[in-house]
């Protein structure tokens, strides 16, 4: 393994995929206005398609559109990072290929499995979709929603087979894995944290990136905790994070779709509700979000300054 370039860094920022209330159909303009937002906020990446993007639940066509129309509304402003996963390899590959076709900087890779997969399964996907394009790889561990967990040992072992395999993005929680990934590949991965709580200690662990639904609702929040995390003010690090943390495990424990869209209709700024068999946030928890949003100030849209000196 070498040490690549690292093509992301920073706050990475995911959109959630709009639908219309109407039809419910993936409501394109919608999409455009919450990316150009995501852009104007300082973001260093925008990351389409993942989780908080409900990719499970879209059609071939609606993810080829979202692909297409929010790499297009970047236009290379910035870098992007296009969540590509599928059950099967060959649909995996596919979208990979789309995803490159319109300009993706790198591909992020999810273990998206019915089916126990062996290791020897697991290698061969990801190596597929790997040598498809060509792209920096990003591979995703999330045994929350997977249910395979892949240690820092055996990321490792595949990014080692993998030329393009350079980064990894950690959502276990497990902060001791963010140093294991550096000290087992050498420093030659990258490695990316996608577990909001623990954002702050991974910085500190190591992780050159946060990958995180919160910018859509607090972008001043999250770039302003990188920025200490980078520069080495703790006190400032600790003390944005003690405002922000009451938001972030709100969010991640009632469902970043569900909690993200519903934070974007009290800020004035709707994008529909998520797709069944999601259903929008209840009452009594959108109230509960509408009081942490106030606390954070942020319940009239992005430009609304915040509780913390500084943060705007």
């Amino acid at each position: 393994m070498t040490t690549a370039p690292i093509p992301l860094r920073g706050i990475i920022s995911y959109p959630v995929t709009p639908f219309a209330t109407d039809t419910g159909e993936v409501d394109l303009a919608a999409l455009r206005r919450l990316v150009g937002e995501l852009v104007d906020a300082d973001s260093h990446a925008i990351a389409p398609l993942g989780s908080a993007g409900e990719s499970a639940y879209l059609t071939e066509g609606e993810w080829d559109a979202v692909c297409e129309t929010t790499l297009h509304t970047v236009a290379g402003r910035l870098p992007t990072l296009v969540g590509v996963s599928h059950w099967s390899t060959a649909e995996t590959v596919r979208r990979a290929r789309v995803a490159a076709r319109h300009g993706a900087t790198a591909l992020m890779v999810l273990a998206q499995t019915y089916w126990k997969l062996t290791e020897a399964e697991l290698e061969q996907h990801f190596a597929t979709v790997a040598a498809a394009t060509g792209l920096p790889v990003m591979l995703y561990n999330n045994p929350g929603t997977t249910g395979v967990d892949l240690r820092p040992e055996k990321v490792v072992a595949l990014a080692r087979k993998i030329p393009n395999l350079t980064m990894v993005k950690e959502s276990s929680g497990d902060v001791a894995r963010f140093r294991a990934l550096r000290d087992l590949s050498d420093g030659t991965l990258s490695v990316y944290n996608g577990s909001n709580p623990v954002a702050l200690e991974a910085f500190r662990s190591g992780a050159v990136g946060w990958c995180t639904a919160a910018p859509c609702l607090v972008p001043r929040w999250c770039t302003e905790l990188y920025a200490a995390a980078t520069r080495g003010d703790e006190e400032r690090a600790d003390a944005v994070l003690a405002e922000l943390l009451p938001f972030l495990r709100f969010i991640v424990g009632h469902g970043l779709p569900r909690a993200v869209k519903a934070g974007l209709e009290i800020q004035g700024r709707g994008v529909g509700w998520p797709r069944p068999p999601l259903l929008p946030l209840p009452d009594e928890e959108t109230r509960q979000l509408r009081e942490l949003l106030e606390r954070l100030g942020d319940t009239e849209g992005m430009d609304v300054g915040t509780g913390v000196a500084g943060v705007e």
